[in-house]
């Protein structure tokens, strides 16, 4: 029987991670009085998005007043600030200067979350039909999701949901043609190229795979969103008795 302190599965690992070492490109794009936007190379890429964990990595540690939230994406980086602290020309020559200098975040600062599944719950039909469309049994989805790791690119449609990249090819599912009205907290679903985990009960057009006891998003924790944009994640299935310990635990990682 496993104790409760070895449930904490969200470790830090010597996972290699590949960083660039060329000076990203970008440009600046107003937003309105009170926003920036940094526009990367726009495509989905690993070393897309470690350009853009950089630069928030950079004007974040530079703790500029006046600087209100960092909201990271795909290939932009959201800065939005307060105008009566400095305007959008003065706010780009300052993340300029910052943007110049040597990048400090290496593998080891990149947080590794493991994730335990019960695959096929609470919706094992969609399991099926995602093995069906890829020619493969239920249990070769399971290795195949299991298999990768996969990069946080977005925080986004709900409190604490994660975009996840690096989805094998091979189980890529068309989002559901009828979304359904009530998806439960902690499901974990393929929609088109992407996986990702449903936070909280909503509707939702994604082909369920499966369900983790983990709570992504708890208002009343003094950090409510568990993930953030960079962490990479790795799904572990388990079974039921282990799916019921965590869930009677609360449902926490430690991080």
């Amino acid at each position: 029987m496993r104790t409760v302190f070895s449930l904490c599965m969200a470790v830090y690992r010597n996972r290699k991670i590949v960083y660039n070492t060329g000076m990203p490109t970008y440009v600046f794009r107003p937003c309105g009085d009170t926003a920036l936007m940094i526009q990367f190379e726009q495509k989905i890429d690993p070393a897309v998005l470690q350009d853009v964990s950089q630069m928030a990595e950079k004007i974040r540690n530079a703790h500029l007043k006046g600087i209100i939230d960092l909201i990271p994406s795909y290939a932009a980086l959201l800065v939005i600030f307060d105008p009566a602290v400095f305007s959008y020309t003065i706010l780009k020559q300052k993340i300029e200067v910052l943007a110049s200098q040597p990048d400090s975040r290496t593998a080891s600062a990149v947080r590794h979350v493991d994730i335990p599944v019960l695959y096929g719950e609470p919706f094992a039909e969609d399991l099926a039909f995602v093995a069906e469309h890829a020619g493969l049994s239920r249990e070769d989805v399971i290795r195949i999701h299991t298999a990768n790791e996969y990069p946080v690119y977005m925080m986004g449609f709900l409190p604490g949901f994660p975009y996840l990249g690096n989805l094998d090819e091979r189980i890529h599912t068309p989002r559901r043609s009828e979304p359904r009205t009530a998806i439960p907290a902690g499901a974990v679903g393929i929609g088109g190229a992407q996986t990702g985990i449903y936070p909280m009960e909503s509707p939702g057009g994604w082909h369920i795979i499966g369900l983790t006891p983990v709570k992504l998003y708890d208002p009343g924790s003094g950090t409510p969103v568990l993930l953030q944009s960079g962490d990479i994640i790795r799904f572990r299935a388990v079974g039921k008795e282990e799916f019921d310990e965590i869930r009677r635990n609360g449902g926490r990682l430690c991080i």
